[in-house]
């Protein structure tokens, strides 16, 4: 099962797709709520969100979605339970909330909207919601015996080997030609059909490198743990002479612009280099 999560504003625009007819959409859950529209629960939401104001983003908008052959089996007394059990894991057991299952997919899942303003008037914190309810969720499938998502991504990755395989014997090939900077090792990875595409955040931080071939894409560690971010610049920074932890760069320079490393990506980095430093210590007999 995968669990989504974010804070949102437009509580009764939410409201009125989870309670989409269309959808052939069914309420599974309603917590201290008397409504039975969307407008009627919209408003019981808004006289809670009255009392915090300065709260802009004031309801909390989930998504759960178990897998194809679960969902199946799922009732709406299950549904019910499960959607209980992840509030329950969010700690917003206390909160008014409202959830619909829509079934007008092969996919079943449920739409949860919970107020972010509890009944002290207080904003629920919502820092790393996302990730928060992708825990929440995979705790709930394992407590009721549902399939988990690295379960899931565990089949995915599977069902790509080849795909894999071939994309790790690339970059192997391209790694031995001793790449001095990460444009040339895109570039001749590019060579090979393999379009190499940098993760960087908002903070204009790289995160790590995901791999486009054949129609698939993966980030490195799902090709193989060796193309971890840190391990592929690792591997090209010691092609440039960066030898010891404390010449490893803060800064990166990547398709004209310049990419700062984040400190635990130069954790990564100066871990990789310090290995490298010892194999080859090791090989060649020194200190031995």
């Amino acid at each position: 099962m995968i669990g989504k999560g974010n804070s949102i504003a437009r509580t009764g625009a939410s409201i009125d797709y989870g309670w989409n007819q269309e959808k052939d959409a069914e309420v599974v859950l309603k917590e201290y709520l008397a409504g039975d529209t969307p407008q009627e629960i919209t408003e019981e939401f808004k006289i809670i969100q009255s009392q915090n104001e300065r709260c802009i983003n004031n309801t909390l908008s989930f998504i759960l979605s178990p897998t194809i052959e679960d969902g199946k089996d799922l009732s709406v007394k299950d549904l019910e339970e499960l959607s209980k059990k992840f509030l329950k894991e969010m700690n917003l057991q206390n909160n008014q909330s409202i959830g619909f299952v829509h079934r007008d997919k092969e996919h079943t899942h449920v739409h949860i909207n919970t107020n972010r303003i509890g009944f002290d008037g207080k904003a629920y914190n919502d820092s790393f919601i996302g990730k928060r309810s992708q825990l929440a969720a995979d705790n709930v499938a394992k407590e009721l015996g549902l399939t988990r998502v690295r379960e899931v991504q565990q089949q995915k990755l599977q069902e790509l080997n080849p795909q894999r395989l071939a994309i790790k014997q690339i970059n192997d090939r391209v790694l031995e030609t001793r790449p001095k900077s990460l444009d040339e090792y895109i570039n001749k990875m590019k060579e090979h059909q393999v379009k190499v595409i940098p993760s960087i955040n908002k903070s204009n931080q790289i995160q790590g490198f995901r791999f486009e071939y054949k129609g698939i894409n993966l980030k490195g560690s799902d090709v193989h743990r060796s193309m971890t971010g840190g391990k592929l610049i690792g591997d090209i920074t010691r092609n440039s002479a960066y030898i010891r932890m404390k010449e490893v760069p803060n800064s990166l320079k990547l398709m004209d612009k310049t990419v700062q490393v984040s400190t635990n990506m130069a954790a990564s980095i100066a871990k990789n280099l310090v290995k490298q430093v010892i194999k080859r210590s090791l090989d060649t007999g020194i200190g031995f």
